[in-house]
């Protein structure tokens, strides 16, 4: 773990930068205390460590149940197909030709029955020769278990970012603020998104964690590769509730609130993952986020621990 030193720093869109989001405004500032954080993104090998100390079950991996299920889903919706209610996880279509609408994300992903964190592309694939890869297709509640096991915890939004900067508290990357140096930086995609991937980094999808510099404190993996949980919930109007506020320590929303997406509680997830493109979300500045359902996972999501000072 690597010892992040305690910090007041503006937390959101940094004012030069260019891509930000909407949901990344107003910036406000805030006051983190010291902590320390996986220096890399917790992997195969140890999520491995974890499942067979406490024979721990994954939620991809268990059973669905529909009277769960239809509670995050809108009045009066039909009960699926028993062949459909089957264990599984969000997985990146690799051979697409081309999309119609860059609103529509279902033309990239889909419901891969038998995907979890052991084959990480269905039923068919494996890890096998991956331990240093970054586990993926963990839930929220996978990702607290693994923190509780260690003594650890998740990181809350404030202090995610606040890693990422490191000793650059004004900077809109981990390395600075020049966005040529991605491809040196990070591992995210090249060409044009999601249609044609060049790879050009060296990596057409996820890379074993370390593979690119570290930032200045000695973190990596804070930009691409894959998308890390944290413990705030996403809310569409928090930033608007505490701006013009110093906030010490924050802990976000109290609840999750997103309009596009009603019916599903969600946590902040940060860093962008390799499929990230500045053509559609950038994902890989700091001040980047999204919402995600705290009961899916995906290929492109796993997540570091962090732990207090005595």
């Amino acid at each position: 773990m690597i010892w992040v030193p305690a910090a007041t720093f503006i937390q959101g869109a940094q004012e030069n930068d260019m891509m930000a989001q909407p949901h990344e405004k107003p910036a406000h500032k805030v006051k983190v205390n010291g902590f320390f954080m996986d220096e890399r993104e917790v992997t195969n090998a140890r999520f491995r460590e974890f499942v067979e100390a406490t024979s721990y079950t994954t939620v991809a991996e268990r059973p669905v149940d529909w009277e769960e299920l239809k509670q995050q889903l809108p009045p009066g919706t039909p009960r699926p197909a028993d062949s459909l209610l089957l264990p599984g996880s969000l997985v990146f279509r690799k051979q697409l030709a081309e999309v119609q609408d860059h609103h529509n994300i279902w033309q990239w992903w889909e419901w891969k029955i038998g995907a979890n964190w052991r084959h990480p592309a269905g039923p068919e694939s494996d890890i096998f020769g991956k331990d240093n890869y970054p586990v993926v297709h963990i839930a929220y509640e996978d990702a607290v278990a693994y923190c509780r096991w260690k003594g650890h915890r998740l990181p809350t939004e404030a202090e995610w970012e606040r890693a990422a900067h490191g000793e650059k508290l004004l900077s809109v990357f981990t390395w600075g603020n020049d966005p040529t140096e991605l491809p040196a930086k990070a591992n995210t995609w090249q060409g044009e998104f999601p249609t044609r991937n060049l790879a050009s980094d060296g990596f057409a999808y996820a890379a074993p964690v370390g593979s690119f510099p570290p930032n200045s404190i000695g973190l990596y993996d804070m930009a691409g590769n894959v998308w890390e949980w944290t413990s705030d919930w996403y809310n569409h109007d928090y930033y608007y509730q505490v701006a013009g506020e110093e906030i010490p320590n924050p802990q976000g929303a109290k609840e999750a609130f997103n309009p596009l997406n009603p019916y599903q509680k969600e946590k902040i997830i940060k860093g962008g993952s390799f499929l990230c493109h500045e053509s559609y979300c950038a994902s890989f500045r700091i001040s980047a986020r999204m919402a995600m359902a705290i009961d899916s996972g995906s290929d492109h999501l796993g997540f570091r621990t962090v732990k207090d000072a005595d």
